[in-house]
């Protein structure tokens, strides 16, 4: 794809087009400069660009605004917005309105090519998730799910498995960040080879780049004998580095270039080794954050945030939720001699309603701790944690206590179901209201709702989309 993608480059000074275009004479690129936002319009529908590099200030308007256009498009170009005057701040607004990338002027051809090379593999990237589009499966390497949300995953995985582009992969804690690195590794040329984790922020930073590039004896105190790094036992095959924004800066230097070159000293040795490793990285932060605040390389974010994997937390993954905790309590029941099969109607209610702010790993403890401390077939309401029941409808069929009227403590007869379901707006219909409170407040410009309600204007588009499709 990289070779035959379209370029549409918005660039007002002559000179510095003329510049780029040189960059790019040893590649296939086809490449179309305009100088104003007016041409720039009328591109979009003519030569229906794949990329376009995007200067900010221009003669006839500010570049932020076609930019807005561009991702609102059914099928957006990747935007790499331009600008001499860039600042942290201005590349998280540009990234937060759809831009894929941001270079501050004056860069180099080595820059322009690498983030041309990295818009042009995410391109390809969902031309092959869309072919993929009509499968649907409920489970997928170590991952249960039929959701939408969870689609979308095991597609991004298919095709990015199948390249070598490296894997950047966001979500909260207990969504799956691991098993995600693993499936892409099990789904890739590379799956005979070795898959090593290492987790940035459980390993003391002293030692962290002996953990990662190994080290000779006598290196520092404690080292009697000489050992492989992760990148070593690696080579050929995968390497995950999980929570990666932990990592200190000083060892982020060494990484990337580590990462550009695939060599490598180990600590306290002056020879230079060379491997060959897929690198796939995770976190729980937000990276943009990171880098904005000086925590995270922005150069390294670079060469790492290739091709994002965002990996849905479970709140949103709907029936998903109770297929998964079916899963585990069959699992646990079989392990712990329990006869386990299912769950009451409240008691599913309840893991339904509730928002599993630890994820699957919360559920999956959840589940351990029913199956641990009570027995029968059925999981009733009353097995579940606190935490779960108190946000959930309470069972119409619990009793008063002995001796007490027919009445709720507050002295109100029981509510009926329906009465209950009247007091309570459904979730789904909250994010409704507050979408579309926030695109009016916006004027209608969902990229700027997207930025205040901190989700990606993707997200607002399919919803919206979704909802409207719903009333037709």
């Amino acid at each position: 794809m990289s070779n035959q993608a379209k370029i549409l480059m918005v660039e007002d000074s002559v000179s510095l087009s003329t510049i780029y275009k040189a960059y790019l004479e040893d590649t296939d690129y086809h490449v179309v400069s305009v100088e104003r936002l007016g041409a720039a319009h009328a591109a979009l529908g003519a030569f229906q660009p794949d990329i376009i590099l995007l200067d900010i200030e221009l003669p006839d308007g500010n570049g932020m605004d076609f930019l807005a256009e561009a991702a609102a498009m059914a099928n957006p170009p990747k935007v790499i917005v331009m600008t001499a005057h860039g600042t942290s701040d201005m590349a998280v607004s540009a990234i937060q309105q759809g831009a894929f990338d941001f270079l501050t002027k004056p860069f180099d051809a080595a820059r322009l090519k690498v983030t041309l090379a990295n818009a042009a593999a995410q391109l390809q990237l969902g031309k092959q998730v869309r072919e993929l589009s009509r499968l649907e499966r409920d489970n997928y390497c170590n991952f249960i799910g039929k959701s939408a949300a969870m689609q979308s995953v095991y597609k991004t995985i298919d095709s990015l498995a199948a390249s070598d582009a490296t894997g950047f992969i966001i979500g909260e804690s207990g969504t799956g960040k691991e098993l995600a690195a693993e499936a892409i590794h099990q789904q890739s040329p590379r799956r005979n080879a070795e898959f090593i984790a290492i987790n940035c922020a459980a390993i003391p930073g002293e030692l962290m780049e002996s953990e990662l590039f190994g080290h000779i004896k006598g290196a520092f105190t404690g080292a009697s004998a000489n050992r492989e790094g992760a990148a070593s036992v690696a080579n050929g095959g995968t390497l995950f580095l999980d929570e990666i924004c932990e990592m200190s800066l000083e060892l982020q230097k060494k990484l990337l270039r580590f990462i550009q070159t695939g060599t490598f000293r180990k600590v306290g040795s002056n020879t230079l080794e060379q491997v060959d490793v897929r690198f796939v990285c995770a976190t729980n932060r937000d990276p943009l954050v990171e880098v904005r605040e000086g925590r995270f390389r922005e150069d390294l974010f670079y060469r790492l945030h290739v091709v994002p994997v965002r990996m849905p937390p479970l709140r949103e993954r709907e029936a998903d939720v109770l297929m998964i905790a079916h899963h585990f309590l069959h699992q646990f029941s079989e392990r712990e001699g329990r006869q386990f099969s299912g769950f009451s109607p409240d008691a599913a209610a309840a893991i339904r309603r509730y928002p599993w702010p630890g994820n699957v790993r919360q559920l999956q403890n959840t589940m351990h701790q029913v199956v641990v401390l009570n027995d029968g077939e059925t999981v009733e309401y009353d097995m579940l944690p606190e935490p779960v029941t108190s946000g959930a409808l309470e069972s119409a069929a619990r009793a008063p206590a002995p001796g007490a009227p027919a009445l709720s403590l507050i002295g109100k007869a029981p509510q009926s179901h329906l009465e209950r379901r009247q007091q309570v707006e459904p979730l789904w219909l909250t994010e409704k209201n507050a979408i579309e409170a926030a695109v009016d407040i916006c004027g209608g410009n969902i990229n700027q709702a997207a930025g205040l309600l901190e989700v990606a204007p993707s997200t607002l588009y399919r919803k919206l989309q979704s909802w409207k499709s719903q009333q037709a």
